[in-house]
C-alpha cells in the first residue's frame, strides 16, 4: 500500500518561501514519478511539478518556472517542494501525487495521491 504523506504547507506573505514535503513509503519508488499538483477552491486541479524517481528529470508548469524547485532525498524516500516569490494566486491546496510511469502533467493518470496541504499567500 502506497502512502504520501505531505507537510509544510501554511501562510506567508507574497514574496516569501516555504518547503512542501511529500513522505512515500510502502514502495521502492525507483521507476515512479513523483508529482505535485495544486488546487484553489473552485479551479480544477493543476500539474505544478514532477520529478521522475530513477532518471531525475524534472517538468515544471510554466505558471511556476523559476520560482519552484522539485527536489528528492532518495534515503528519506522524500520528495520537497521549494517554492520561493510565493504569489497570492499561489493560494490552493497543494498534493503530492505518483505514478508507476514517466513524467505526465494530467492529473487523472497519477495512482497515488496524499491528503493535500493549504498554501495560503496573503498580499
Amino acid at each position: 500500500q502506497v502512502q504520501l504523506v505531505e507537510s509544510g504547507g501554511g501562510l506567508v506573505q507574497a514574496g516569501g518561501s516555504l518547503r512542501l514535503s511529500c513522505a512515500a513509503s510502502g514502495r521502492t519508488f525507483s521507476s515512479y514519478t513523483m508529482g505535485w499538483f495544486r488546487q484553489a477552491p473552485g479551479n480544477k486541479r493543476e500539474f505544478v511539478a514532477a520529478k521522475n524517481w530513477s532518471t531525475g528529470t524534472t517538468y515544471y508548469a510554466e505558471a511556476v518556472k523559476g520560482r519552484i524547485t522539485i527536489t528528492r532525498d532518495n534515503a528519506k524516500n522524500t520528495v520537497y517542494l521549494q517554492m520561493n516569490s510565493l504569489k497570492p494566486e499561489d493560494t490552493a491546496v497543494y498534493y503530492c501525487a505518483a505514478r508507476r510511469a514517466d513524467i505526465a502533467t494530467m492529473w487523472e493518470v497519477y495512482d497515488y495521491w496524499g491528503q493535500g496541504t493549504q498554501v495560503t499567500v496573503s498580499s
